[in-house]
Protein backbone atom coordinates (compact mmCIF):
# COMPACT_ATOMS: atom_id res chain seq x y z
CA UNK A 1 0.00 0.00 0.00
CA UNK A 2 2.90 2.69 0.97
CA UNK A 3 3.77 2.59 -2.85
CA UNK A 4 0.53 2.83 -4.34
CA UNK A 5 0.50 5.77 -1.82
CA UNK A 6 3.37 7.29 -2.90
CA UNK A 7 2.65 6.63 -6.82
CA UNK A 8 -0.66 8.71 -6.08
CA UNK A 9 0.93 11.49 -3.83
CA UNK A 10 4.02 11.12 -6.13
CA UNK A 11 1.68 11.73 -9.67
CA UNK A 12 -0.32 14.89 -7.90
CA UNK A 13 2.71 16.47 -6.98
CA UNK A 14 4.45 15.78 -10.43
CA UNK A 15 1.46 17.73 -12.04
CA UNK A 16 1.73 20.31 -9.68
CA UNK A 17 5.56 21.23 -10.38
CA UNK A 18 4.40 20.73 -13.96
CA UNK A 19 1.51 23.09 -13.46
CA UNK A 20 4.17 25.47 -11.33
CA UNK A 21 6.94 25.07 -14.36
CA UNK A 22 4.19 26.49 -16.98
CA UNK A 23 3.26 29.62 -14.86
CA UNK A 24 6.94 30.38 -14.41
CA UNK A 25 7.28 30.08 -18.24
CA UNK A 26 4.05 31.33 -19.88
CA UNK A 27 3.15 33.72 -16.42
CA UNK A 28 0.50 35.68 -18.32
CA UNK A 29 -1.54 32.01 -19.37
CA UNK A 30 -0.34 29.80 -16.28
CA UNK A 31 -1.31 32.32 -13.64
CA UNK A 32 -4.71 33.44 -14.94
CA UNK A 33 -5.14 29.85 -15.65
CA UNK A 34 -4.55 28.79 -11.50
CA UNK A 35 -6.75 32.01 -11.30
CA UNK A 36 -9.80 30.84 -13.08
CA UNK A 37 -9.41 27.55 -11.94
CA UNK A 38 -9.79 28.70 -8.20
CA UNK A 39 -12.68 30.14 -8.94
CA UNK A 40 -13.87 27.82 -10.47
CA UNK A 41 -14.05 25.69 -7.87
CA UNK A 42 -14.76 28.00 -4.75
CA UNK A 43 -17.57 27.13 -2.71
CA UNK A 44 -20.82 29.10 -4.29
CA UNK A 45 -24.02 27.48 -4.86
CA UNK A 46 -22.16 24.15 -5.83
CA UNK A 47 -19.63 22.99 -3.07
CA UNK A 48 -16.20 22.52 -3.41
CA UNK A 49 -16.34 19.10 -2.71
CA UNK A 50 -19.26 18.59 -5.26
CA UNK A 51 -17.61 20.42 -7.78
CA UNK A 52 -14.39 18.01 -7.64
CA UNK A 53 -16.88 15.45 -7.26
CA UNK A 54 -18.14 16.60 -10.11
CA UNK A 55 -14.61 17.15 -12.23
CA UNK A 56 -13.70 13.62 -10.85
CA UNK A 57 -16.83 12.39 -13.40
CA UNK A 58 -15.21 14.42 -16.07
CA UNK A 59 -11.88 13.02 -15.75
CA UNK A 60 -12.95 9.89 -15.73
CA UNK A 61 -15.04 9.69 -18.90
CA UNK A 62 -11.87 12.05 -20.32
CA UNK A 63 -9.51 9.22 -19.13
CA UNK A 64 -6.98 11.99 -17.64
CA UNK A 65 -5.14 10.33 -15.20
CA UNK A 66 -3.74 13.05 -13.60
CA UNK A 67 -7.29 15.13 -13.05
CA UNK A 68 -8.92 11.75 -11.82
CA UNK A 69 -6.02 11.37 -8.99
CA UNK A 70 -6.34 15.07 -7.86
CA UNK A 71 -10.09 15.39 -7.82
CA UNK A 72 -10.70 12.11 -6.46
CA UNK A 73 -8.10 13.38 -3.22
CA UNK A 74 -9.14 16.76 -3.39
CA UNK A 75 -12.94 15.66 -3.00
CA UNK A 76 -11.83 13.22 0.22
CA UNK A 77 -9.72 16.05 1.24
CA UNK A 78 -13.28 17.67 1.37
CA UNK A 79 -14.94 14.95 3.20
CA UNK A 80 -15.83 12.88 0.49
CA UNK A 81 -16.85 9.15 1.29
CA UNK A 82 -16.00 6.61 -0.20
CA UNK A 83 -20.00 6.21 -0.95
CA UNK A 84 -19.83 9.55 -2.58
CA UNK A 85 -16.98 8.85 -4.62
CA UNK A 86 -18.11 5.45 -5.98
CA UNK A 87 -21.48 6.53 -6.96
CA UNK A 88 -20.09 9.92 -8.81
CA UNK A 89 -18.10 6.50 -10.61
CA UNK A 90 -21.50 4.90 -11.43
CA UNK A 91 -23.38 8.20 -13.04
CA UNK A 92 -20.12 8.28 -15.15
CA UNK A 93 -20.20 4.87 -16.18
CA UNK A 94 -23.89 4.90 -17.21
CA UNK A 95 -22.91 8.21 -19.04
CA UNK A 96 -19.44 7.05 -20.57
CA UNK A 97 -19.62 3.19 -20.62
CA UNK A 98 -17.10 0.53 -19.92
CA UNK A 99 -13.97 2.98 -21.03
CA UNK A 100 -14.73 5.45 -17.74
CA UNK A 101 -15.54 2.44 -15.89
CA UNK A 102 -12.43 0.62 -16.43
CA UNK A 103 -10.66 4.26 -15.82
CA UNK A 104 -12.24 4.87 -12.63
CA UNK A 105 -11.85 1.54 -10.46
CA UNK A 106 -8.48 1.33 -11.40
CA UNK A 107 -7.16 4.51 -10.20
CA UNK A 108 -9.85 5.46 -8.10
CA UNK A 109 -9.07 2.52 -6.14
CA UNK A 110 -5.59 3.67 -5.93
CA UNK A 111 -6.68 6.38 -4.67
CA UNK A 112 -8.87 4.96 -1.88
CA UNK A 113 -6.75 3.19 -1.51
CA UNK A 114 -3.42 5.39 -0.45
CA UNK A 115 -5.99 7.96 1.33
CA UNK A 116 -8.55 5.70 2.86
CA UNK A 117 -6.52 4.40 5.95
CA UNK A 118 -4.70 7.58 6.82
CA UNK A 119 -7.49 9.26 6.62
CA UNK A 120 -9.69 6.64 8.95
CA UNK A 121 -6.73 6.77 11.62
CA UNK A 122 -7.15 10.47 12.46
Amino acid sequence: MEQQMNYVHASIEEFKDGLAWFSEQLPSVGEKFIAFTDACFSDGAVSEKNKHLIALGIAVQSQDEYCIMFHCHNAMRLGASDQEILETLGVCSAFGGGAALSQGVTLVQDVLADLTTPRDQH
